[in-house]
């Protein structure tokens, strides 16, 4: 017998910088194509969401991020337009500045500042139920909650 037909499994990476700006690409293809987006993909057969994570940041951004933390789980069917995904969603936070540099999926990537016109709320589909989460786990970690956020640059 082979496996039940499921949801793809997805991940996105919710990267803040030492400044607090974001990390954002735009997206290269559709859907949404043109439009902003956390980085992150389709899970490969044979690796762990971290791992999946962590390769699909460096793809589309050229950034490294070592350690993560867990934002949550989001599986709504009507999440992603080509089908339901499961997002495993990852929160990074940076210890020095990088460069962002798109490619793969990504036509562009770069450092928002949060509040500004590109910030949080301009992504294109699928955050705002972990928009919440992400901000508060920066502001416990900003206010002396180091077990909230790790430093991730090796």
């Amino acid at each position: 017998m082979g496996f039940p037909a499921t949801p793809a499994l997805t991940v996105d990476c919710v990267v803040f910088d030492p400044t607090g700006r974001v990390l954002l690409i735009r997206r290269r293809h559709e859907p949404f194509k043109g439009g902003y987006a956390l980085p992150g993909g389709f899970v490969e057969i044979g690796e762990t969401v971290e791992e999946a994570c962590r390769r699909e940041l460096r793809e589309e951004t050229g950034v490294c991020a070592r350690d993560l933390r867990l934002v949550g789980v989001y599986s709504d069917p009507s999440r992603d337009p080509r089908g339901h995904t499961v997002s495993v969603a990852f929160l990074a936070q940076l210890a020095a500045p990088a460069e962002a540099v798109a490619g793969d999926d990504a036509a562009a990537a770069e450092w928002v500042p949060i509040g500004g016109g590109k910030g949080l709320r301009s992504i294109t589909h699928g955050f705002s139920p972990m928009r919440r989460k992400c901000w508060r786990r920066r502001h416990e970690a900003r206010r002396g909650r180091s077990d909230i956020l790790f430093t991730g640059m090796p």
